[in-house]
C-alpha cells in the first residue's frame, strides 16, 4: 500500500500504492505514512517525492474506514483522528523538502497531503476537493495545513462549498505552485535547484518559514533572526559554499548528489 525508496542521488519516493481504492486513507495507510516519514526524518535525504499509483493521487478518506468510523465512539474518533493528524505534522515537519505530485484526485485527505508538501505540482486534469461537509463533518484535521497554504479567504470559499476545483484554480490559490502536462519534468527541475543548495541550510530555511510565518516583526523576531543567521554562518556548509563561491568552484554537496 506505500513504497518507499531512495536513488543514488539521496532522492526518496513515497508512492501511495492502493489503487484499486484512487489511494483513499484507511488506518493502516495512515501508519504506514507516519512510520515512513518518521524514518525520513531521522536520516534526512536531500528530498522526498510524494506520489500515488492508478488513477488518483489520493480521494480522501476510503469507504470501509468512514463506515467503521461510523460506528466509533467520540473518544475512538478522537485517537483515529489524533492518529491522522501526526501523519500530517510528520509530512510537515520533515527536514526534507517534500514535492508532491497530485494526479487525477486529491480530494480531502489527499488534498491535506499536497498542502503539507513545500513544493506541489499537479496534472491540468486533476481535481481537488474540500467535500467533507458535504458527508456532514468539516476538515478539521487537515485545516491548520491547509489553512497555511492557501489562507482563511480561500479557505472559506471551499471550505463551506465542499465543491470540486481544478488545478488552474489549486495554483492559483497556492495549494499548488505549478501545473503541467509533464509534471515530472517540473519536479527534474525542482530537484536540480535542491541538489545545487545546502542541505543543512535547506532544512535550516524551511524551519524558518515554519517559526516566523504570521508573526509580527518587532524586536524579538529581528533579534531572533539575526541570531539565526549568525549561527548559520558558523556552520561548515557556510564556510564550505563561501569558500567554493571565492574559489570559483562547486560546492561539497553538489560534488556530492
Amino acid at each position: 500500500m506505500l513504497e518507499v525508496s531512495t536513488d543514488p542521488r539521496g532522492i526518496a519516493r513515497v508512492t501511495l500504492n492502493r489503487p484499486q481504492k484512487h489511494n483513499a486513507f484507511d488506518e493502516a495507510l495512515i501508519a504506514a505514512l507516519h512510520a515512513a516519514f518518521t524514518s525520513l526524518a531521522a536520516t534526512p535525504p536531500r528530498a522526498v517525492i510524494l506520489s500515488g499509483t492508478g488513477r488518483s493521487f489520493c480521494a480522501g478518506a476510503d469507504a470501509d474506514w468512514m463506515r467503521r468510523a461510523a460506528g466509533w465512539s467520540e473518544a475512538e474518533n478522537r485517537a483515529d483522528a489524533q492518529k491522522l493528524s501526526d501523519m500530517l505534522a510528520a509530512i510537515d515537519g520533515c527536514p526534507a523538502p517534500v514535492i508532491a505530485i497530485a494526479h487525477g484526485a486529491a480530494f480531502g485527505g489527499g488534498a491535506g497531503l499536497v498542502a503539507c508538501a513545500d513544493l506541489a505540482v499537479a496534472h491540468p486534469e486533476t481535481l481537488f476537493a474540500f467535500s467533507e461537509v458535504r458527508l456532514g463533518i468539516t476538515p478539521a484535521t487537515i485545516s491548520p495545513f491547509v489553512l497555511a497554504a492557501i489562507g482563511p479567504r480561500a479557505a472559506r470559499r471551499w471550505f463551506l462549498t465542499g465543491e470540486r476545483f481544478d488545478a488552474l484554480e489549486a495554483q492559483r490559490i497556492g495549494l499548488v505552485h505549478a501545473v503541467s502536462e509533464t509534471p515530472e519534468a517540473v519536479v527534474d527541475a525542482w530537484l536540480e535547484a535542491l541538489l545545487a543548495s545546502a542541505p543543512g541550510a535547506v532544512a535550516e530555511a524551511k524551519r524558518l518559514v515554519r517559526d516566523l510565518a504570521g508573526r509580527p516583526i518587532d524586536e524579538g523576531l529581528r533579534a531572533e533572526t539575526a541570531a539565526r543567521i549568525a549561527a548559520r554562518r558558523a556552520t561548515g556548509e557556510a564556510k564550505e559554499g563561501m569558500a567554493a563561491f571565492l574559489d570559483k568552484r562547486p560546492p561539497a554537496w553538489v560534488t556530492r548528489a
